[in-house]
């Protein structure tokens, strides 16, 4: 199975396009399939009213509020065509979630291969039909939601023309706690919808990733910083640019490990078998004529020979020649077989 891991720049670039690009080469240099940012006009994202998030403001103080925040980590249409191109130069894919219905429509004329949709934004009826009518695939967070949350979004998705719907568990708090990880929610998503299904980090550190990606995550969300002392919302709980190609190269020994499901000796450990297993041998020197018996019989490495597990088809049958102590047992006409 392959795993796409998408590196979530989000508005970590702090609104410049120069730190933007540096990112879009760091996690390109992790190995990462694309990097995600975030597009929204402010003033059509939050009303003037809009506190921060808890998390946000334990990041950046309470003065300003979280319209003041956004139109300083916003980027401009423009910016976002420049960094779709210096994506295809760097050749990593180019993903941006957007935020409001003039963003999607922007979007969408940039002809990414899927949409990102926040987890916010599952609630929001327009926009969740807007998406929809552009035909294209869907990933799709689900933190905050309840299965009747995601069944209705779901419902309306696939009702104006969704096709491709995947779905990632996530939780909406900077940094997640351990306890409310619930990972096993990711597992009963696709039980329950029958969908592919992902997970959308917010933890510290790699291991609940790489812990999903074991579990069956087809999609890995993880926020990244160049620098987490950066001020802004969210760099305290991003990886920094070694961690994330830790992530990565953890994720991609996991899609290794996963491997074709069928149980059978691997390439690697066939030439274990004939030294870890076991054949039949002469427990003693046997003449030829005599019957094998529990007494005159035994198991021993190495494999190779006739296997113990034919002991009792084996038991009584006539010794063709002699055998010394140890000696692999022969039959004529038999096949071996460890």
């Amino acid at each position: 199975m392959s795993i796409t891991v998408i590196a979530e720049a989000g508005v970590n670039h702090n609104g410049s396009v120069s730190l933007a690009k540096q990112m879009v080469v760091k996690a390109k240099e992790a190995g990462a399939d694309y990097i995600k940012f975030q597009t929204f006009q402010p003033e059509k994202l939050v009303s003037r009213f809009a506190r921060k998030a808890a998390y946000q403001e334990a990041a950046t103080g309470g003065q300003e509020s979280q319209l003041e925040m956004l139109k300083n980590l916003s980027l401009s249409q423009e910016a976002f065509a420049l960094l779709k191109e210096f994506c295809r130069e760097t050749g990593i894919g180019f993903l941006s979630t957007p935020f409001d219905l003039e963003s999607i429509a922007f979007l969408d004329t940039l002809d990414m291969d899927f949409w990102k949709l926040p987890s916010g934004e599952i609630t929001n009826l327009p926009y969740l039909i807007q998406i929809a009518r552009t035909g294209k695939p869907v990933v799709m967070s689900t933190g905050m939601c309840t299965p009747e949350d995601i069944s209705q979004a779901l419902w309306w998705l696939k009702k104006e023309g969704s096709t491709s719907i995947t779905l990632l568990h996530c939780n909406t708090q900077y940094p997640t706690p351990m306890e409310d990880v619930n990972l096993h929610a990711m597992v009963t998503l696709k039980e329950q919808f029958g969908l592919p299904v992902g997970y959308s980090d917010h933890t510290q550190g790699i291991e609940v990733p790489v812990a999903a990606a074991a579990l069956g995550a087809e999609v890995i969300e993880k926020h990244f910083t160049l620098d987490k002392a950066m001020e802004g919302p969210d760099h305290k709980a991003s990886l920094d640019p070694e961690e994330l190609k830790e992530m990565v190269c953890a994720l991609r020994n996991i899609e290794k490990a996963l491997g074709s499901g069928i149980k059978r000796p691997s390439p690697s450990e066939r030439q274990n078998m004939e030294s870890a297993r076991k054949s039949i041998v002469a427990g003693c020197k046997i003449s030829k004529g005599t019957l094998f018996s529990e007494e005159n019989i035994t198991v021993k490495r190495p494999g190779g020979g006739i296997s113990p597990m034919h002991w009792f088809e084996i038991l009584g049958k006539e010794a063709q020649r002699d055998f010394e102590a140890d000696e692999l047992i022969e039959i004529k006409g038999w096949t071996h077989g460890v």
